[in-house]
């Protein structure tokens, strides 16, 4: 077959003033009749699939060490390709059958090398790139995959190629095969013939038996950056002579995940889409996230901002106008939570933001935020949002459960985290109520304590707060007046708190829960809760076994209740001093104990045989005076020894 014909690749390598890709077919047009100039279409993935090491982007640290290992003579008997969908296992696979055939097609028969550097089309090179090369065989294992295909394989083994260097079997897939399969391969892939290579393909590693893999050499094909990938489309929108923006190359790349295949198809689908090609237009951003269905990033950033502010009507209304606009509610719930991390990445490592794969609003802001916002906030959010996708994307109905994770996020965003609340607490600075209506919140500033807001006032980007924002802040009432019109009180209403009422111990606490009538919470704290460290004001508890998981929140919300202050309970992981009901059983086996070593008891139960101690009650907060008895006591002595004996205030119950 001719070089020239239309549906071949030119395959020769590019000179050094040309893009570090294959640039498909020759621009000129064949001298062949008019029926045969019309080739079919090919599509972008096929049309600039690598044709040599140099023409593979990402995948630097494979091709050194198969460089190195050629130019040594270290070549493997069996090497096994593994990564996700897209990244160039096949392609490598052939590739490799290539370098390691390869002989310059001016030289004689036989010469040369194995080699990587393979500048021109050698003397096998095209029939190994088209497949139809008689000593590279390529088997699907996906479709082939009993021991009977195996036992082809190890019997054509035997045999010396026929044209090249080596007889090579690239197996795709090779995760597929049977488990007999496998078992059959094992021995000819550890020793075979000097004449044989074996080249594996797989996505699903871990489906490989260790036996094939200790056999192998492994490389592992990394996902293609996003900045390297958007250079790459940028040269083949180039070579197809098709316009494209910044913001569309980096919708394609992201949305790609790594995968060249995956990039270039959606290349290929964008172009349609906007007509690029056939009309000299350009394929803008705004047309790559229609197709994928993506919302903007501008909005999303906006969105985001929002959030932080605690200004939960403009995020609902942010968030309705790009569900009109054809965006996915789970999709915006991802790209907040894409942009969290972001914006936390940033934080950490500020050159992230030099990534060529971002727009410039997500360069310029997401700096602003990492500035402004703090790590615990940041991180709050990444929870609540991770979290929420789960919900949006189960719900019956996304748009609803994607409008209540924003109403959870945005509430959250000027409250204060667990270290800035107990350093409040201990510094004894009141604090500041949140305003938080419907229709606002405030401005973001720090998110360093109590009811204050997000962002630092610090922050190089201003962000102002609503108009319809409220003066000033509701009291805690506020936030359930809708709750309260829309369902009446009860005749009986609950105790008033008591401000300022003082709670000095744990012991105290529990009196407090049984004025309350809150016998189960009494209860709880007799029979679960362990004391660690108690103020008034907050305590450090920790749980016996059996303790409810809520018991913690449930604590705090009563006390905060009943004092008309807030409490801070912390769950704590000392072991702790033991319940109250610990302590009583520890008590009454002591007095037990004390009550069966006295000699007047002993004797008591040596006159009635059967007879136990039950029960032992002190009637005084004194401790009993100690006596003796005589073990011959009458009947009447004991009697009166029950009035007057092991201490007047014990009463022993038998």
């Amino acid at each position: 077959m001719s070089a020239d014909t239309p549906d071949m690749p030119d395959l020769t390598h590019p000179g050094d003033d040309g893009p570090a890709f294959d640039l498909g077919p020759a621009p000129h047009v064949p001298a062949v009749a008019p029926a045969a100039a019309a080739a079919p279409y090919r599509v972008l993935a096929r049309k600039y699939r690598p044709q040599t090491f140099a023409d593979l982007i990402g995948q630097e640290a494979m091709v050194r060490t198969l460089g190195n290992a050629f130019a040594s003579g270290r070549i493997a008997q069996a090497y096994i390709l593994t990564g996700v969908r897209g990244v160039g296992k096949t392609t490598t696979a052939r590739i490799l059958a290539r370098a390691l055939n390869y002989e310059p097609a001016d030289g004689p028969a036989g010469g040369g090398a194995p080699t990587l550097d393979m500048p021109v089309l050698g003397r096998h090179c095209r029939d190994i790139i088209e497949s139809r090369h008689v000593d590279v065989q390529e088997m699907d294992a996906a479709s082939n995959t009993g021991i009977g295909d195996i036992r082809e394989i190890i019997e054509a083994a035997r045999y010396k190629p026929v044209l090249a260097r080596y007889k090579v079997f690239i197996i795709d897939e090779v995760h597929m095969l049977s488990t007999a399969a496998f078992n059959g391969l094992l021995k000819t892939l550890e020793e075979p013939p000097e004449h044989v290579k074996f080249i594996f393909a797989t996505t699903e590693i871990r489906k490989v038996p260790v036996t094939v893999l200790s056999r192998t050499q492994r490389f592992d094909l990394r996902r293609v950056e996003a900045g390297t990938l958007a250079r790459h489309l940028q040269g083949i929108c180039t070579a197809e002579g098709v316009g494209i923006d910044a913001e569309a190359l980096s919708l394609i790349a992201r949305a790609a995940e790594g995968s060249v295949r995956d990039a270039l198809s959606l290349l290929d689908q964008a172009i349609a889409h906007s007509g690029g090609q056939a009309t000299g237009g350009m394929v803008h951003g705004e047309q790559v996230r229609a197709l994928l269905g993506l919302a903007d990033r501008g909005r999303v950033i906006d969105l985001f901002e929002a959030l932080m502010q605690g200004d939960i009507a403009q995020a609902l209304t942010e968030l309705r106008e790009q569900y009109d606009s054809g965006a996915d509610p789970a999709v915006v719930i991802a790209d907040l939570a894409e942009f969290t991390h972001l914006v936390t990445r940033m934080k950490i490592l500020p050159e992230t933001a030099d990534d060529a794969a971002l727009v410039e609003a997500e360069r310029l802001r997401g700096r602003e935020f990492a500035r402004g916002l703090s790590m615990r906030v940041l991180s709050r959010a990444w929870q609540m949002l991770t979290k929420g996708l789960g919900e949006v994307q189960q719900a019956a109905k996304p748009m609803q459960a994607a409008e209540m994770v924003l109403v959870r996020l945005a509430y959250a965003s000027d409250l204060p985290t667990p270290d800035e609340a107990l350093r409040r607490l201990r510094d004894g600075a009141p604090e500041a109520p949140a305003a938080r209506p419907s229709g606002g919140g405030t401005a973001m500033s720090g998110g360093s304590g109590g009811g204050g807001s997000a962002m630092a006032a610090t922050a190089p980007r201003s962000f102002p707060a609503p108009s319809n924002a409220p003066s000033a802040a509701p009291t805690a009432a506020s936030h359930l007046s809708v709750a309260s019109r829309a369902t009446p009180r009860p005749a009986a209403a609950a105790p008033a708190p008591t401000p300022g009422l003082a709670v000095a111990s744990f012991e105290d606490l529990v009196a407090l829960a049984a004025a309350r009538r809150d016998l189960k919470l009494k209860f709880a704290l007799e029979n679960s809760v362990r004391l660690v460290a108690f103020e008034d004001g907050q305590m450090e508890v920790a749980l016996a076994p059996g303790g409810a998981p809520n018991l913690i929140q449930e604590l705090q919300s009563k006390l905060s209740e009943w004092t008309g202050r807030r409490w801070l309970v912390a769950l704590s992981r000392e072991e702790g001093e033991p319940t109250l009901a610990e302590k009583a059983a520890a008590q009454r086996d002591a007095m037990m104990t004390g009550v069966r070593a006295d000699p007047l008891v002993a004797a008591a139960l040596a006159r009635f045989p059967g007879a136990t101690i039950v029960d032992v009650r002190s009637l005084a907060p004194e401790e009993p005076a100690s006596f003796t008895g005589d073990a011959d006591m009458t009947d009447a002595d004991l009697m009166a020894a029950r009035d007057d004996g092991p201490g007047a205030d014990d009463e022993i119950e038998f």
